[in-house]
């Protein structure tokens, strides 16, 4: 969770704690948990912050059904939220004064000290005292749903053998790492249907860099200055990638490439390109010892995942939840 989202969350639960009318008939409600309401309110500034942790914003989202997904999905984030911080409630779990401390002068440093950290409770009308109320609610649900969450583990077990080594041997093809080169490249654009001058002038032109990087000057800096592709401002970057993923005319050139060597300029559908080979790596096969223990870290993963999911589907099923906002 980003920092500049704490007091956020913060007025959302003093929203709710505090305010009456935040259970009045006048408030509308997206969501009910064994009668505890989650306003409308509560989810548009949480659904905002939930996108924020993607990397996104709700003006960004144009597809109607996208939005409503995202949507739904931050509902339920709430929903479990309220869910594990009710059943800690229910556990009488305690968390002391010594742990909620400790996690507010982590956030407190790492919000920029002392003076930055109270200005900001100030502004949003909170103080240290609301603030150490809302980290112990916080971690008393996270420690809740941790221990929940273990004992799920604890119930699948660790994979099995048997099945780690039918997985492997069904997907060992796609474990096998494929030949792939790493390169850089300059293009200089051509329209399509452009005449033959225009042809032979970029080309010129690609020719006339090619012969000043051999001179000694280095390719990523003259992509940097020349190169008409987005990669330009990477020096022309491409990574490494295998067979099957660029243009066939830029592909061949680029596999035919020693390490370290410059390709003639390559026509391509959308222009004339400088090739400079990286590095190759080769093609190679993964070891049975290598592929079955990648295998078990992928289904340990696998299950931890299936273990949460359970644990909050257990949750679920076990609360009264109407959801209004789907309606």
């Amino acid at each position: 969770m980003k920092l500049n989202t704490v007091l956020v969350l913060l007025s959302l639960w003093m929203y709710m704690a505090f305010n009456s009318s935040a259970f009045s008939s006048n408030e509308p409600i997206a969501a009910r948990v064994n009668g505890k309401e989650i306003t409308q309110m509560r989810l548009e500034r949480y659904f905002a912050e939930y996108l924020e942790d993607q990397g996104r914003a709700v003006a960004s989202i144009r597809n109607p059904s996208a939005y409503k997904k995202l949507r739904q999905a931050a509902l339920d984030a709430l929903i479990d939220k309220e869910l594990l911080w009710q059943e800690a409630q229910k556990r009488g779990v305690q968390i002391s004064d010594a742990t909620v401390q400790s996690q507010v002068e982590q956030t407190r440093q790492a919000m920029g000290g002392a003076q930055v950290f109270a200005r900001r409770l100030e502004d949003a009308g909170f103080d240290e005292a609301t603030y150490a109320d809302y980290t112990r609610r916080e971690l008393a649900a996270q420690q809740v749903y941790a221990e929940l969450n273990q004992a799920q583990i604890q119930k699948t077990g660790t994979p099995d053998e048997k099945e780690v080594r039918a997985f492997f041997d069904e997907h060992r093809a796609e474990m096998n790492q494929p030949e792939q080169v790493q390169v850089r490249h300059i293009l200089i654009k051509v329209p399509q249907g452009a005449e033959a001058s225009t042809v032979a002038a970029a080309r010129l032109r690609l020719e006339t860099i090619r012969k000043k990087i051999g001179q000694g000057t280095d390719f990523a800096s003259v992509a940097r200055e020349s190169s008409e592709d987005v990669s330009a401002s990477q020096g022309g970057e491409l990574g490494y990638f295998p067979r099957g993923r660029m243009m066939p005319e830029f592909e061949a050139a680029a596999f035919a490439l020693a390490p370290g060597a410059i390709s003639e300029p390559v026509r391509t559908a959308v222009g004339w390109h400088l090739i400079y080979l990286e590095n190759r790596m080769e093609a190679s096969d993964v070891t049975d010892e290598q592929g079955l223990e990648m295998v078990r870290a992928y289904l340990a993963r696998q299950k931890q995942v299936q273990a949460r999911l359970q644990v909050l589907a257990q949750i679920r099923a076990g609360n009264r939840i109407e959801r209004i906002d789907d309606e």
